[in-house]
């Protein structure tokens, strides 16, 4: 990907690298060790709703920990959850839905330097954020808090904020751990998941990110996960965060996730928040009392929380400011980059609608367009210090007088009986539409509509605004329609319209950035992090979503999002990955190379249309003959490449090895298998322009052998399959055996056909041995 410009990167206070909380270590390990009971078990938890305990004797202050991730949630006042009481007015950026689609890891990371930079004016120790969870549903009420349906997208673009907060000695809190894909039931639901999914799909993006960003916490989340909550699950929260991904920062609970503060503790979670009271340290301080593993965890967690504090409590810096409206042209560089262009057909021998040109005369229609819906609802609500509307900044860029408007609809109208809409506003928006010659509809989902705690119960757009809609497309065919949500929503009556843009939620500077793709100023290059179905009922979790009586199965395996519509070749109304242009596009002269460490891809993607645009090449991976269920294709790699017309450029793009392997239930780890991997390049996971194949080697994988192992399995050892096959050749007076008796047997476990081929009990054990 292209190196950030440093341009309009915002800078930071701190006049040298910042420490870390592990840098602390050593300080921390000695404050802890002349602390009572009484004084670690008040280290982990809350002193209240967005602060950690502090202890003046050993000078370990508090830190104050804010909702993110997309900008400052920081309440003044009595601080709540709910945001009932308003938070310092801040920067909000383009949430996670839209920073998904730029595919740019380097331009997220901006937003995490500008983020880290507000953080520290603020006097904000810990920012909650990201969220990585995986997009398994469309109807699932916090997507737009996440970034794809995708673990390798979601890896990538979750680091690079992560790098760009830590960055200024702030930390990122990477959540929610782990499996936290739906609001029905969030606190008690159990996600039922098998190990393969688990490892490639929602455990990946977290995995990458400890192990590429070093993030400070890890946010554990509420759910149960295979009966056993995340917050008291030892297998999540230390033997694989901790012990197999080496994660060496604190993990903090999500707010009131805690069932049992002691199981917690013994399972690896050092910080409950917010304050239980006396609850949660008062079972601790008793526990250990009586367990030495208890009073042994507790002085790990202690240690963290002071390591945290120390760290935090190092890179303050007072005084601090920061430039807002430096910070609002970032937001509105990133929002150019979030929209989607779905359509843009040619109407009438007139050519596509988009790019308006300033002398169009142009309808304004729909209420977004003057009162934006710009994030979701919940614990990541930021209160911008500004907000931009699309009705201004398009006026500000047309000539004059040629941009009228008319609202069509009031926000919150649902019914299409004449309830609740105002036909009188129809059918003026239906005039201004016949009489310009184009129309722009915004349409989109209120704030009620999508919010943290709940699931949306469908994915129309309301039924008001569908009618309006297709009135206006009546009166003038030249309708483009701009959406704002943050979900995907049904398309159906939509795609009537010739051009349609994806607006998704763009934060605070988004009017600008719609205003800007709209007339041409810049070219679109968003492009889906998540596939658009035909109908609801093709989405992979479709009958499982949101479960019953406290499970939800997870029965769709590794076939989530893309990987599940590619593997049934499943129709789709748009696909992961597609986004158009107003230019052209072309990727050449593919070239693929195996290293050590990976693979090397070289392709050549040249503009050859008119106008400057983005190239976007992405990169797939897929093997034919597996020993297990794969999809068709997954996304390993973005290149990008900002190109003038007629200009091309050679893109090397690097794949890392363990990118190729899927996780072996057997061995308990992940395996790359051998043989000949298609390598596509392409404009989406539909659009594949490039193909190459590529030999590789597999890693040795020996399997554990015993007596219950087949006798197949055993055959295959390296070292016990040709010592049984000269048993069965002295035994039995045979080579071998004969292969239709052999497919018929193998799958025996050898303990059981063993004495059929001439052992006892004691050759068995010799040979296993």
């Amino acid at each position: 990907m292209p190196s950030p410009s440093s341009s309009s990167r915002p800078s930071s206070p701190a006049s040298s690298r910042p420490s870390r909380p592990i840098d602390h270590h050593a300080r921390a390990t000695e404050i802890v060790a002349g602390l009572s009971v009484a004084d670690k078990a008040a280290l982990g938890t809350g002193a209240s709703f967005w602060y950690t305990v502090g202890l003046s004797d050993v000078d370990v202050r508090p830190v104050m920990l804010t909702d993110g991730p997309h900008g400052i949630r920081k309440q003044g006042g009595s601080a709540d959850a709910l945001g009932l009481n308003d938070s310092v007015p801040a920067v909000c950026f383009p949430p996670a839905v839209g920073m998904a689609s730029t595919f740019d890891a380097d331009l997220i990371e901006r937003v995490g330097d500008a983020l880290g930079v507000e953080c520290i004016a603020e006097r904000v120790g810990v920012l909650l954020g990201p969220g990585v969870n995986i997009k398994r549903s469309p109807l699932g009420g916090r997507n737009f808090e996440y970034l794809s349906e995708d673990p390798y997208l979601t890896g990538r673009i979750g680091a690079a904020l992560v790098r760009g907060v830590q960055r200024h000695g702030i930390g990122t809190s990477v959540k929610h751990f782990a499996v936290n894909n739906q609001e029905h039931e969030r606190l008690r639901v159990s996600a039922d998941v098998d190990e393969r999914p688990l490892h490639e799909i929602y455990l990946r993006a977290f995995e990458h990110i400890v192990g590429a960003a070093q993030p400070w916490t890890v946010m554990a989340s509420y759910n149960r996960i295979n009966g056993v909550y995340a917050t008291e699950n030892h297998w999540l929260l230390t033997e694989t965060l901790r012990d197999r991904w080496g994660f060496d920062g604190l993990v903090v609970s999500d707010w009131m996730a805690v069932d049992d503060r002691v199981a917690a503790l013994a399972a690896g979670l050092d910080l409950e928040m917010p304050s239980s009271g006396d609850r949660g340290p008062g079972a601790v301080r008793a526990a250990a009392a009586d367990d030495a593993r208890t009073a042994a965890a507790l002085e790990a967690a202690a240690c963290r929380v002071v390591e945290l504090a120390l760290a935090a409590a190092d890179n303050a810096v007072d005084g601090a400011t920061y430039d807002h409206e430096a910070h609002h042209r970032l937001a509105r560089e990133v929002a150019r980059r979030c929209p989607v262009l779905l359509k843009n057909d040619p109407v009438g021998g007139h050519g596509p609608v988009l790019p308006l040109s300033r002398s169009t005369s142009v309808a304004v229609i729909g209420e977004f367009a003057r009162t934006p819906r710009y994030q979701g609802g919940g614990s990541s609500k930021i209160n911008p210090f500004r907000l931009d509307t699309a009705l201004d900044e398009m006026r500000a860029l047309a000539a004059t007088d040629r941009v009228t408007f008319a609202p069509g609809f009031a926000l919150g109208a649902t019914d299409s009986d004449g309830d609740t809409v105002d036909g009188d506003m129809v059918d003026e928006a239906v005039a201004a539409a016949r009489q310009a010659d184009v129309a722009v509809v915004f349409l989109g989902l209120g704030d009620d509509d999508e919010s943290e705690g709940f699931d949306r119960a469908d994915w129309t757009l309301p039924a008001p605004q569908l009618d309006l809609l297709r009135r206006v497309i009546e009166a003038n065919p030249r309708t483009a329609v701009v959406l704002s949500n943050g979900g995907v929503v049904d398309l159906d009556e939509v795609d009537e319209a010739p051009a349609v843009l994806e607006g998704w939620l763009l934060g605070q500077a988004g009017g600008g950035a719609i205003a800007d793709i709209l007339y041409g100023l810049v070219d679109p290059s968003g492009r889906l992090a998540e596939t658009i179905p035909l109908r609801l009922e093709d989405s992979p979790a479709f009958l499982d979503f949101p479960g019953e009586q406290l499970h939800v199965r997870y029965g769709e395996g590794v076939f989530v999002g893309y990987r599940w519509y590619d593997a049934r070749r499943l129709p789709v109304r748009y696909p992961f990955g597609h986004g158009l242009s107003y230019t052209t596009i072309e990727f050449d002269d593919i070239s693929v190379a195996e290293k050590n460490d990976g693979l090397h891809v070289g392709v050549t993607v040249s503009n050859t249309g008119e106008r400057p645009g983005r190239a976007i090449a992405q990169v797939y991976i897929g093997l034919d003959k597996s020993v297990v269920a794969r999809p068709p294709r997954e996304l390993k790699a973005v290149g990008i490449a900002d190109l003038e017309p007629g200009e091309h450029r050679r893109l090397d793009i690097e794949i890392a090895r363990s990118e190729l392997a899927y996780w072996d239930r057997v061995v308990d780890g992940w395996v790359v298998e051998g043989g000949e991997y298609q390598v596509q390049v392409g404009a989406s996971s539909r659009d594949i322009r490039l193909t190459a194949g590529v030999a590789v080697a597999g890693d040795e994988r020996t399997v554990p052998i015993s007596a219950s192992s087949t006798l197949g399995e055993v055959l295959d050892h390296p070292t016990a399959g040709p010592a049984l096959r000269s048993r069965i050749a002295s035994t039995m007076g045979v080579d071998d055996l004969d292969p239709t008796i052999l497919m018929m047997v193998s799958s025996f476990p050898i303990g059981r056909i063993a004495p059929m081929l001439g052992f006892d009990e004691t050759a068995l054990d010799d040979l296993l041995a």
